[in-house]
């Protein structure tokens, strides 16, 4: 490992100052995502920014009809959490799904978000719910946020800190693990909001990405029912979905297509 210093803020607008003043820092949190790019060289910051004595950037509370999880809240505290299983059950039952429990215990949903890693869970929750992440600046809609593989709408000193939602009418998370990481080789959050219905995939493309074609097919459907009919043959596009060691583009697509309708099968069954 190459030389870098640990920083400690004690607040937002230290950790905000601190990347500022350090042109090549990064946050630190958990360190899921970054620890692994670090041994990678696939990222080579000078600092590291560690929030984890910022009280303000912790914490579930559900209030207003709004779902707040501060950004440094971990994985297990959401999967564990009373008010996240009774406002949220789906997100609650993703962050039991990630990884493993060396990772819950340690990764937090705001770390996970903001690297955007490909195969992240919580991504196709924040789209698939309509979320909002917040910074120490400004309110951004999920729609805006995800921008591309590792890429998301922040500046290099904007921290997040906290994620926002409505709770929808119906939700639920379904996931094709791959055995040895737990990533998702397709992961799928469906969800009927007030207005239509929301598909969310990852572990698939390059990023989280919205499937329209599926939103589209069970808005069509009488009554606008989350039936797993209204996906009677149809896949997403195959040249968009990625290729690897792990499963080809082909493969992923038709896991996209099945994993959605085991989600959408569990979510008629929440309707009758």
């Amino acid at each position: 490992m190459y030389p870098l210093i640990y920083l400690r803020p004690s607040s937002i607008d230290e950790a905000v100052r601190l990347l500022r003043e350090h042109e090549e820092a990064r946050p630190f949190s958990g360190g899921m995502t970054l620890i692994t790019t670090l041994k990678l060289r696939l990222a080579a910051p000078t600092h590291l920014v560690g929030p984890s004595r910022i009280e303000a950037l912790r914490g579930i509370r559900f209030e207003n009809g709004v779902l707040r999880i501060g950004a440094a809240t971990r994985h297990i505290e959401v999967a564990q959490s009373a008010t996240v299983r009774k406002a949220l059950p789906a997100l609650a039952a993703l962050a039991a799904q990630i990884a493993d429990p060396q990772v819950r215990h340690r990764g937090t949903m705001g770390g996970l978000v903001a690297n955007n890693d490909p195969a992240a869970d919580y991504p196709a929750a924040v789209l698939g719910l309509d979320g909002t992440v917040l910074t120490d600046r400004r309110h951004i809609a999920a729609e805006d946020f995800f921008l591309g593989t590792f890429e998301v709408a922040l500046e290099p000193d904007e921290l997040v800190t906290a994620l926002e939602f409505r709770p929808p009418l119906a939700a639920h998370h379904e996931k094709f693990r791959y055995p040895a990481s737990s990533y998702a080789l397709a992961g799928v959050f469906a969800a009927r909001l007030e207005s239509s219905a929301r598909v969310a995939v990852t572990g698939a493309g390059p990023s989280v990405f919205r499937w329209r074609e599926a939103e589209a097919a069970l808005d069509a459907r009488p009554g606008a029912h989350l039936d797993p009919a209204a996906l009677d043959g149809l896949f997403p596009d195959e040249d968009a979905m990625a290729g690897d060691i792990h499963a080809s583009a082909a493969y992923r697509a038709n896991l996209v297509h099945i994993t959605a309708v085991r989600a959408l099968a569990a979510l008629a069954k929440q309707e009758t």
